[in-house]
């Protein structure tokens, strides 16, 4: 199945999950619960805080070599959106892609996801575990902060009260 026809059909419309294709073009169902999504949204919005650089888009669709994956959270440059407008599904990866890891996912099945948003062009890939703290890596291996955004936080804080 081609990602558009997965977007556009009707019995896929409002689903309490994400869905993403395998290279064979199968579906796949991922979860996410609220603290997931606290996660998402506090970095998208601190994203959206660093002006006109570039922008974020949450659940991101982005074509890999293994069907079309969902991050999180990906953040790209202007020029990437000059490029690519808001094709479905990207082509290309945004520079930066982001992947909460909820206790559900598997380390080995993230590392996996990592590999095929690097072959995609990404320039780095962060994961948020499900205890706030935040890695970093690019296609070199694990980095101590983000090479492109040295501001950004170790640990998320989803304390809303």
């Amino acid at each position: 199945m081609e990602w558009r026809d997965v977007v556009e059909h009707p019995s896929l419309q409002d689903l309490p999950f994400k869905i993403e294709t395998n290279a064979e073009g199968y579906i796949m169902m991922v979860a996410a619960n609220n603290k997931h999504r606290a996660y998402q949204a506090r970095i998208h919005e601190w994203f959206y805080r660093q002006g006109e650089q570039g922008g974020a888009i949450e659940e991101c669709n982005i074509e890999t070599s293994d069907g079309t994956k969902i991050a999180d959270v990906a953040w790209a440059t202007t020029e990437f959106f000059k490029r690519n407008k808001y094709e479905d599904p990207y082509r290309e990866s945004p520079e930066v892609v982001v992947e909460v890891i909820a206790p559900s996912k598997r380390e080995k099945a993230m590392k996996s996801k990592m590999s095929l948003y690097f072959e995609a062009g990404a320039k780095e890939v962060w994961f948020c575990d499900d205890d706030a703290n935040m890695r970093f890596f690019n296609p070199q291996g694990e980095m101590k902060r983000s090479g492109l955004f040295k501001e950004f936080p170790e640990r998320i804080d989803i304390n809303f009260v």
